[in-house]
């Protein structure tokens, strides 16, 4: 990956529906040489989707919570076991594993509280394989970004 499609990279991050002309007209390159840098881009899944970003609030997510799982066991097969599971929760966002007393950390995005309140007792405590969990709210946010520096 050289500088030009490091370029690209950082524009697309901020402006999703920048066409192959424009990002050429940025980088001083042929309309045709930034539409197959894209498409090389998205054939190396280096760009895995374009999205767009919504307001949560403006459609009715206004509780957001960090959740800590903690497993029964720690082997391939609970993780396994687990991580299939959890996939299918949609209010789920992001599920990470991570190192610490806890075995994952989840973020999910409820319409309240008593929302999050019925996901806990109906679906995640009911996760097979686990412990323990540890819900943390969200109070506000200060910053949340969706482009990542390119080293």
């Amino acid at each position: 990956m050289d500088k030009i499609d490091k370029n690209i990279l950082e524009m697309l991050q901020n402006n999703g529906r920048m066409t192959a002309g424009a990002l050429a007209n940025e980088l001083g390159i042929s309309r045709t040489a930034a539409y197959e840098r894209i498409k090389k881009l998205e054939r190396r899944r280096i760009i895995r989707k374009v999205v767009a970003l919504i307001d949560p609030a403006r459609v009715g997510l206004t509780c957001f919570t960090f959740v800590e799982v903690q497993l029964e066991r720690h082997g391939r097969e609970a993780v396994q076991r687990f991580l299939h599971a959890i996939t299918s929760i949609q209010e789920v966002m992001e599920c990470h594993h991570i190192t610490g007393e806890a075995d994952f950390l989840l973020k999910v995005a409820t319409k309240d509280t008593g929302s999050y309140e019925d996901l806990l007792l109906n679906q995640l405590t009911a996760l097979p394989d686990v412990r323990n969990l540890k819900t943390l709210v969200v109070l506000s946010t200060i910053k949340q970004e969706t482009a990542y520096t390119i080293p």
